[in-house]
């Protein structure tokens, strides 16, 4: 059925001023620029005023400054992003998985299920595996021995977690996410690679989200830790015994080799590189693209891609950067002739 809420329903909802007609239904939230009749949107950029002006939406969710361009009704707040993503809660039209174990679920000895979890088809759970109340386990999905499992956690199908992951209470695992694999470890000897076996594991907090396809490796000896309320995107590599500080975000595609704390309330974007043994502090910010090949030891904005440009203007870019070393070198010598002269 589909969920639909009066304007003032959303106002109490969010704490936000009513402006307009407080009894018009709300049946969905669609951009500013293709909302119609019974549909809620939001202005959150300066830039989509002249869409605002003219959008058919029911209502939109504007800061006080921009109510006067609404033609229609609207909802005042001072973070109108902020109120969007609050409502996406009340329309998630998500299935809801009940309570349970499916019967064609391997469960293994000495676990410990809440009856209110979900476990679905073809799970495969091992021995001495602690499933709290409300936690959903998607289909597919594989436990191994002695791992636990926070209340309200849910595991998308085909989540695989390996032997001794903890995972704390409110995540979320997309599918294809591998927890607890092997890290990285091999010592050379003589030309031919040791493996290192890993004897830690990973250790989830409270809160967070995992994309679809990313893979955090078990610690080396001691945990790979990641901390409440952090939130991974999809295809992420993260080495062994990380550690991520509370509430930082990661863009897709990003590389973390072994061993680098990050602080807490980062952003990482997209297809950084970040070397092992390094520590990011608090509040840092990296743009998409960079490599990180240092500690950065002050928060901040830190890039070091160079943006894409035409062809030919890329290659006289690096021909000039090629003969930077020659030019050096030159002024090194032009200098020197001055000086003695």
């Amino acid at each position: 059925m589909k969920k639909q809420y009066s304007l003032d329903e959303l106002a109490r909802f969010l704490d936000a001023k009513l402006h307009g007609d407080a009894s018009c239904v709300i049946t969905a939230i669609a951009p500013i620029d293709e909302a119609h009749a019974g549909q809620l949107s939001f202005l959150e950029n300066a830039k989509y005023r002249d869409a605002l002006k003219v959008t058919q939406a029911t209502a939109v969710i504007v800061r006080a400054e921009d109510v006067q361009h609404v033609p229609a009704n609207a909802l005042i707040v001072t973070d109108p992003y902020l109120a969007y993503a609050k409502l996406t809660s009340l329309f998630n039209d998500a299935p809801k998985a009940a309570a349970g174990i499916h019967s064609t679920a391997i469960i293994g000895q000495d676990c410990h299920i809440d009856p209110s979890a979900s476990i679905g088809a073809y799970v495969v759970i091992g021995n001495g595996v602690t499933i709290a109340k409300d936690a959903i386990i998607g289909a597919l999905a594989f436990i191994d021995d002695h791992v636990q499992i926070g209340a309200e956690t849910c595991l998308h199908p085909r989540v695989v977690l390996y032997h001794r992951v903890t995972i704390g209470m409110r995540v979320i695992i997309h599918s294809g996410a591998v927890i607890g694999a092997d890290g990285f470890g091999n010592a050379n000897d003589r030309g031919r690679w040791q493996k290192i076996y890993q004897l830690g594991a990973v250790a989830i907090g409270d809160d967070v989200e995992i994309g679809a396809n990313t893979t955090i490796d078990r610690g080396a000896l001691s945990d790979t830790i990641i901390a409440n309320g952090v939130k991974l995107d999809n295809q992420i590599q993260i080495g062994h015994n990380v550690q991520i500080g509370e509430s930082t975000a990661v863009a897709g595609c990003t590389g973390i080799a072994g061993s680098t704390v990050i602080g807490k309330h980062c952003m990482i974007g997209g297809g950084v590189g970040i070397s092992g043994h390094i520590k990011i502090v608090d509040g840092v910010i990296i743009t998409g693209m960079s490599g990180v090949p240092q500690s950065l030891e002050k928060p901040g904005i830190y890039s070091s891609t160079i943006p894409v440009a035409p062809q030919l203007t890329w290659w006289r870019v690096i021909m000039r950067l090629m003969k930077i070393d020659e030019l050096a070198k030159r002024v090194k010598t032009l200098e020197k002739k001055l000086n003695n002269g």
